[in-house]
């Protein structure tokens, strides 16, 4: 390729030109096959060039693909909002349309102050969250992300609200035991609002499984209810980010329904479009719309792509391809089957520590030793290693930290779109192996004697 204008992730390293994609696969202009073993960033949930979202595409930009939400509704965008609610019976009958995950995790934050605001309450604006966690690189949406290295370079004009740990059971942040903790994580929250002063405190923000800054990290059973009920009783909103968890990703159309808790609002996107669109939601409670329609009727907020007819027309044809074909459902199975073959790796390799996740979004986390839990060190580069050795067996994976507070550790997502078969799984698998296979004789070695 000759000289580029384009800003890439990192600047002065070329990245292969992509050709095309089908179902689990990607090709790159010279006929590389790639297995999408992490749908991009967690996001082609239903594969890649489904031809009815393509005709989709065609079929609304033929009648009008932008119009300002302002100026204007389409029956797309309507249309669309119906469809998310019928998805999560009923309980989010109200949609608001944004671009992408940060700006829906952002939107969620500005809606909960906006609530109490209405309610008499404006000293109800503040936010917390937990360590390790991911919520979006926008300046509002990161000052609720626990996850440090995301944060460093920002930190003097970020909000402090990550405040209290991670179900993080592999290596309890607070040094506890699953069977006899008490779900100590959670009744962390508690300490905090009291500390805080309930009210001040507007929502709690929480990833029901914890993507790019965990590795899949999945909480134990009672946790979840544990949290809802604390937001209960002291009148805070409970914040859903299911930007990464939400559609079908977990064999869940949300994941939180894994635990039977109702956020106050939830937060979508990445496989809400299958990443034929840009274009990410934050869906809403009735009761807190009522209060807003009660009084200002206007939500401060809104972006000059929001609701645009295109990008929901594609959305829509996407959920609907997904219930069409009971994708969530075939995920749960899909995920229960990946998961064993995993761990069948986890056995063969001393560098395996956990194997984590919920159905198609599924963690590896990697350590130095496997009896003591000891983490890589991040200068060692190990994630960046794997995923970089990955590419060139024709394997594509997501990066995720891990360890000690998110600043040592390294863990790897595989999360393939929710339509693979068992035999693509166990093509996975199998280039996954060779992965192994080299960098434990070619580059292990030698991680081990610059530590």
């Amino acid at each position: 390729m000759g000289k580029s204008s384009l800003i890439k992730p990192v600047l002065g390293v070329e990245y292969p030109i992509i050709s095309h994609g089908k179902g689990v696969f990607l090709y790159d202009a010279f006929g590389k096959e790639y297995l999408d073993g992490c749908s991009g960033a967690v996001t082609a949930n239903i594969g890649h060039g489904v031809e009815e979202i393509t005709k989709s595409m065609v079929e609304q930009a033929e009648k009008v693909s932008f119009v300002y939400r302002s100026q204007f509704t389409s029956d797309a965008a309507e249309q669309l909002a119906l469809k998310l609610s019928d998805l999560t019976n009923g309980d989010y009958p109200w949609s608001f349309f944004v671009n992408s995950g940060s700006e829906a995790t952002e939107t969620a934050m500005k809606l909960a102050i906006q609530y109490w605001q209405e309610k008499g309450k404006p000293q109800k604006n503040r936010i917390i969250s937990r360590w390790m966690s991911y919520h979006g690189i926008t300046l509002g949406a990161l000052s609720m992300s626990g996850h440090p290295v995301r944060r460093e370079r920002f930190t003097e004009i970020l909000e402090s609200y990550p405040a209290i740990s991670a179900p993080y059971c592999y290596r309890c942040p607070l040094h506890l035991e699953r069977k006899s903790c008490g779900l100590a994580c959670a009744n962390e929250l508690e300490a905090a609002i009291r500390r805080i002063g309930a009210d001040h405190v507007a929502a709690f923000i929480a990833e029901p499984v914890i993507g790019a800054a965990g590795a899949a990290i999945t909480p134990p059973d009672g946790y979840f209810q544990k949290l809802k009920q604390i937001c209960e009783k002291y009148d805070i909103l409970f914040i859903a980010d299911e930007v990464m968890t939400g559609m079908g990703r977990t064999g869940k159309i949300l994941a939180s329904e894994h635990w039977g808790v109702k956020p106050d609002i939830v937060t979508l996107g990445k496989g809400m479009s299958g990443g034929y669109t840009p274009i990410a939601a934050t869906i809403v409670s009735d009761p807190i719309i009522q209060t807003i329609l009660q009084g200002s009727r206007v939500i401060m907020g809104g972006h000059t792509f929001s609701a645009n007819p295109l990008s929901c027309a594609i959305s829509l044809a996407v959920l609907n391809h997904l219930t069409k074909h009971n994708i969530a459902e075939r995920a749960a199975i899909a995920g229960v089957y990946l998961k064993n073959k995993l761990h069948l790796l986890e056995q063969k390799y001393s560098f395996i520590g956990d194997i984590r996740g919920k159905g198609l979004l599924l963690g590896i986390e990697f350590v130095q030793n496997k009896k003591t839990k000891e983490p890589f060190p991040l200068v060692a580069s190990i994630t960046n290693t794997v995923i970089k050795l990955a590419m060139e067996h024709g394997l594509l994976l997501y990066p995720a930290a891990a360890g000690e507070e998110g600043v040592t550790g390294a863990a790897i997502i595989v999360a393939p779109p929710l339509t693979i078969t068992e035999k693509e799984m166990d093509e996975l698998v199998s280039r996954l192996e060779a992965v192994f296979e080299e960098w434990s004789e070619k580059h292990l070695l030698n991680v081990n004697e610059e530590i």
